[in-house]
């Protein structure tokens, strides 16, 4: 169809049509359209206004409850009156949209402050839907009538209504602090706003504080008001959220409910006695009850024990086996019991959404406080001199009160009596007609000075008033005054506590029982950690249980007792360190053989563990330049590193050290300047020399001769002397024993030392060596799998040459030792006679302190010792 022909239909369309077709651009009016009716939802529905805080449905209620007569101090009226008197006069919307919005006015666990009185049932923290409005009552409570004060005078503009029927007003007069005290929650269209309620105590140092010095800072309000005050109580955990909040006008502030342990003789109860603000109670215990089957296994019940008079109480109760706060972090990582308010201080100011900051939010409160008090103070000031203009004119009639009479008297009626006083005594036509109509009993002696004392009592109101409107100052003063009146009236203590740290993002960590486990690595590099009660301690010269069943051509190497939370670093055959916490070890029974650490750690093909060493997560200090490694190969050779060079080893790896071909690590030691250690051989050698002679160095480096070795001899230990320890020096068949510190004189690096064991065919070759004191237990291992515990205490002290006594009985004569280490004393409670201590074997032979020692003789570093700079990459 051609376009004329399209003219022409319209023309004629137009013609008999009464309005014009208009033609519009589709695109064009939807976006319009869609403006206009955005703006509605934000401005007329969803956002509070800045002012009184409240929307306008809330704003309605309260009115009309006022309108109603529905005070404090009266009796309760159906909520369907006032939800139809709502509907029908102010707000034409749906009835639920109105009687929702009065249950949440007048819910003390949706409200810091309710402003409405309920009477009946209007739900419940569990999620319980209120009762029907045919049932419910209510009224205003104390803070109702307080957001409606002063509103007949004039304070707040009345607009029409929607139909143009009636006046409501455009914001409340406000003096309870609603918005900042209750705080708001709504969704616009494209915006929505999620206020935090405060406590009024707080709210009025902040704003006494603002009035006498605007300039005041953030740091100096957060000082009175730190953070939000909910009314389900809970813990805040850290300031950050409420600061972001009260700065910019949105943050993340972490919520967790209140908890106590209650300890019975069967189990452990973790009972919960506050809850988050807006967290449904009755979901959490099905949230609760559902994660115990599968996702936390150390629950065994929960329920509900809460009631009116005892308040809330949410009982967990955990298996016997169960951690307390392993099962606590649980539960705040997977249920609502930690939740996070997020707040957003989007409100109304002239009628546009605006983010507000704290300073704001009091600013706009001040301000519409000053204004309010300004437009009531003009108000009982007109009205002040109105009557005072009467009084005057009164005591005038009453000063010639005579002539007064004898006026009326002889005039014919009341408009000529009042013509006849306005020209005799020069008043106005409202005065002369208050004479008229004083009515006789008022000439009375007592009346006469009553008229006179309200006349000195306006003239007094009168003044200050106009003093008041002169001076900013004064009518600010009133806004202090009167905030502090109603906080010392309804003012109450901080529910919400706030916790000075700060929570992070919750990782694995928090869910890993802490305790202290043996960790196992063999030689093929199968790790597993089992917990130390595992083994359990034996008469020394047990033949021990069965340990970690391994695959052939496979030994135990390592072994060590840490916490699930400490870290293990690995030393490996090219000199990398690689490290990780003790819990990423898969946990394994005594038997089983454990699992690659290549799921661990990131090997290279070839690469092998040769050393392993652990510290505590007190000790970790990667920044702490005084914390060092003391490394010792088979070779003899040693080197010092700051720990905080390996901050970056991690997963992926760092160089550790260079090594010569056929080297590897033995043993590494946490030491610090001015410390001494001990280094012990195969063949019974063992030197005490200070840490101080082997200078730090870097990580990619060679280090310096730790002690000379004899022919086909090699390192087997290294022991930080502690004066409070033994040395404790155990062979591969079994045998041992513990040596003084004492008995060892400090010689230099490089040197030959000093006798430690007499090894014989029976002893065979020493294993290691460690630091042990009477509260430790030895663990040892065989290559076969054979695990034993022993008290150390039963293990005698001998001296540098002696044999040593048998710890450990070898089930088969091909096996022997390959890893030992000191752990926790374990209490035996099963064992029905004491472990006794024993002596020497009568075998055991002393030397002579001279057949024992080596001369110190100075050797010459003829290794390389020189530091080799490697290039790395750094993100390794």
């Amino acid at each position: 169809m051609s376009e004329n022909n399209e003219e022409k239909i319209l023309n004629e369309l137009t013609g008999k049509m009464e309005y014009p077709i208009i033609k519009a651009d589709l695109s064009e009016e939807m976006r319009t359209s869609y403006i206009n009716y955005a703006m509605s939802v934000i401005v007329s529905r969803a956002l509070p206004d800045v002012r009184d805080g409240l929307k306008p449905v809330h704003r309605r209620i309260l009115y009309d409850m006022a309108e109603l007569k529905m005070w404090s101090s009266g009796e309760f009226k159906k909520s369907a009156r006032i939800v139809g008197d709502v509907l029908g006069k102010y707000h034409p919307h749906g009835d639920a949209s109105v009687y929702d919005a009065m249950v949440r006015l007048a819910q003390d666990f949706s409200l810091r402050y309710p402003v409405v009185k309920p009477h009946g049932n209007f739900g419940s923290v569990d999620g319980d839907s209120p009762a029907a409005m045919r049932y419910t009552e209510a009224k205003l409570a104390p803070l109702g009538e307080e957001m409606l004060a002063d509103l007949s005078k004039n304070t707040v503009n009345m607009v029409p209504n929607y139909d143009g029927s009636l006046q409501e007003p455009e914001v409340l007069p406000a003096a309870f602090p609603f918005l900042l005290a209750n705080g708001s929650n709504g969704i616009a269209v494209g915006m929505a706003t999620n206020m935090a309620p405060h406590n009024l105590r707080e709210i009025t140092a902040a704003v006494n504080l603002m009035i006498d010095n605007p300039d005041v800072t953030l740091d100096e309000l957060m000082e009175v008001i730190p953070g939000p005050d909910f009314p389900t109580k809970g813990i805040i955990c850290g300031k950050k959220g409420s600061r972001d909040a009260f700065e910019t006008g949105h943050g993340k502030i972490v919520v967790r409910g209140r908890y106590t342990l209650e300890e019975h003789a069967s189990h452990t109860s973790i009972v919960f006695t506050e809850i988050p603000y807006q967290v449904n109670k009755a979901d959490l215990v099905k949230r609760i009850s559902e994660l115990k089957k599968e996702t936390i296994k150390g629950i065994s019940e929960v329920r509900d024990e809460s009631s009116d008079k005892g308040g809330m109480r949410l009982v967990v109760d955990l298996k016997q086996n169960a951690v307390a706060n392993v099962v606590v972090n649980q539960l705040f990582k997977h249920t609502p019991l930690q939740s996070n308010f997020n707040v957003n201080n989007l409100a109304l100011v002239d009628g546009q959404p605006k983010e507000l900051t704290l300073r704001d939010i009091l600013h706009y409160y001040i301000k519409h406080r000053e204004e309010v008090i300004t437009r009531r103070t003009r108000f009982d000031l007109k009205k002040a001199e109105e009557r005072a203009h009467i009084l005057e004119g009164l005591k005038i009639g009453l000063d010639n009160i005579d002539e007064v009479i004898r006026i009326i008297k002889e005039s014919q009626d009341n408009n000529l009596a009042c013509a006849h006083l306005i020209e005799a005594f020069g008043l106005d036509d409202i005065q002369a007609r208050a004479i008229i109509d004083m009515k006789l009993g008022r000439l009375s002696h007592l009346e006469t000075n009553q008229i006179l004392d309200e006349l000195e009592e306006i003239t007094a109101k009168v003044k200050y008033y106009k003093e008041l409107l002169a001076d900013e100052g004064k009518i600010l003063g009133v806004v202090k005054d009167e905030l502090n009146k109603m906080c010392e009236k309804y003012g109450d203590e901080r529910r919400t506590e706030i916790t000075p740290y700060e929570l992070k993002d919750m990782s694995i960590e928090d869910f890993i029982k802490e305790e202290q486990v043996v960790v196992t690595a063999t030689r093929k590099g199968f790790v597993k950690r089992v917990p130390v009660d595992e083994y359990k301690a034996q008469h020394r010269g047990g033949k021990g249980v069965r340990g970690a069943t391994l695959r052939d051509e496979d030994s135990v190497e390592h072994i060590f007792t840490a916490g699930t939370k400490d870290y293990v670093m690995f030393m490996t055959s090219f000199g990398k360190a690689y490290y990780c916490k003790v819990f990423e070890i898969e946990e394994g029974g005594k038997t089983g053989k454990g699992s690659s650490v290549k799921s661990i750690i990131q090997l290279s093909s070839g690469e092998e563990l040769t050393s392993v060493i652990h510290f505590t997560k007190d000790e970790v200090g990667f920044g702490d330049d005084s914390k060092q490694i003391l490394m010792m190969t088979k070779r003899g050779v040693t080197k010092r590193v700051a720990l905080a060079a390996f901050k970056n080893a991690r997963a992926k790896g760092i160089k550790a050290i260079v090594l010569d071909e056929g080297d590897e690590l033995v043993k590494c030691e946490f030491v610090h300047d001015g410390d001494e250690a001990m280094v012990v051989t195969k063949k019974g050698r063992g030197l005490r020399f200070s840490v101080d002679s082997v200078r730090v160095m870097g990580r990619a480096s060679h280090g310096v001769r730790g002690i000379r070795l004899a022919a086909d001899d090699e390192v087997v230990g290294l022991v930080r002397v502690n004066p409070e320890n033994k040395i404790l020096i155990v062979t591969e068949k079994g045998k041992g024993k513990q040596v003084d510190f004492d008995l060892f004189r400090a010689h230099g690096r490089g040197t030959g030392g000093q006798l430690i064991y007499k090894l014989t065919e029976a002893t065979s070759y020493l294993v290691s060596a460690l630091g042990v004191n009477d509260e430790n237990d030895l663990v040892c291992i065989t290559h076969m799998g054979q695990t034993i515990r022993v008290h150390v205490d039963s293990i005698s002290q001998q001296g540098r040459a002696a044999t040593g006594v048998i710890l450990f009985k070898l089930k088969k004569a091909d096996d022997y030792i390959v890893a030992l280490e000191a752990v926790g004393r374990a209490a035996d409670e099963d064992a029905e006679e004491e472990i006794q201590s024993v002596t020497a074997d009568p075998d055991a032979q002393e030397v002579s302190a001279e057949e024992a020692v080596i001369e110190d003789e100075p050797i010459d570093d003829d290794i390389d010792v020189e530091e080799i700079d490697i290039e790395e990459d750094e993100d390794r």
